[in-house]
């Protein structure tokens, strides 16, 4: 179902030869600390956030000393259907307390009645911030988010100064979630990122 595999399938014949290049990144999880993790992505950006959070549940790294972290996941695409592991988010969300999934879907509403999210992942960042953490002004292009209700049914916040933020996707956007997550007062050095395209 996907684009490169039935090309592939199509075009190739058995026994021919195909270069692939990588993986390539440096993008893991820091090690275990109380600070809750904030994953951010669009598209197919969230392949390795997924093994990741994976990781975090299966092995308990959602938890530091006995204390629970949030583990948090903003992921973006224009339509529901396009949205990697949709499912098993969804699943997890039902099942954990302390993982809250937040899809931004910027075109759903058009053509259902899609009621989440529809910004941009920075955005729906911005608008699940406790806004009383932020001590620094954001500017104008960001500070309409923040204190903004979300729209995701989400009840928890987020405590920038208490958190670490991993984010994967094209470049652009990836720079875009770095700025608004170091604007709220994330620790640059509590931000990790890797950009592709």
């Amino acid at each position: 179902g996907g684009r490169l595999s039935p090309k592939l399938v199509g075009d190739m014949a058995v026994g021919e030869e195909v270069t692939i290049r990588g993986p390539r990144g440096d993008l893991v999880l820091n090690d275990p600390s109380p600070r809750d993790a904030v994953f951010l992505a669009t598209g197919t950006g969230v392949a390795p956030l997924k093994g990741m959070i994976d990781y975090a549940f299966e092995t308990g790294y959602d938890s530091f000393e006995g204390e629970s972290r949030d583990v948090w996941l903003f992921l973006g695409a224009g339509w529901e259907d396009d949205l990697p592991y949709h499912e098993a988010f969804r699943e997890y969300a039902a099942e954990r307390d302390n993982f809250h999934y937040v899809p931004c879907l910027s075109r759903e509403s058009y053509l259902s009645d899609w009621e989440g999210e529809t910004d941009y992942v920075q955005h729906a960042l911005l608008k699940h911030v406790d806004e009383t953490a932020v001590t620094a002004p954001l500017g104008r292009r960001l500070e309409r988010w923040l204190g903004a209700e979300p729209d995701s049914g989400v009840d928890a916040r987020i405590d920038p100064g208490n958190a670490e933020v991993y984010a994967c996707g094209l470049n652009a956007m990836v720079h875009s979630l770095a700025t608004a997550a170091s604007s709220v007062g994330v620790p640059d050095a509590r931000i990790e990122c890797e950009g592709f395209g």
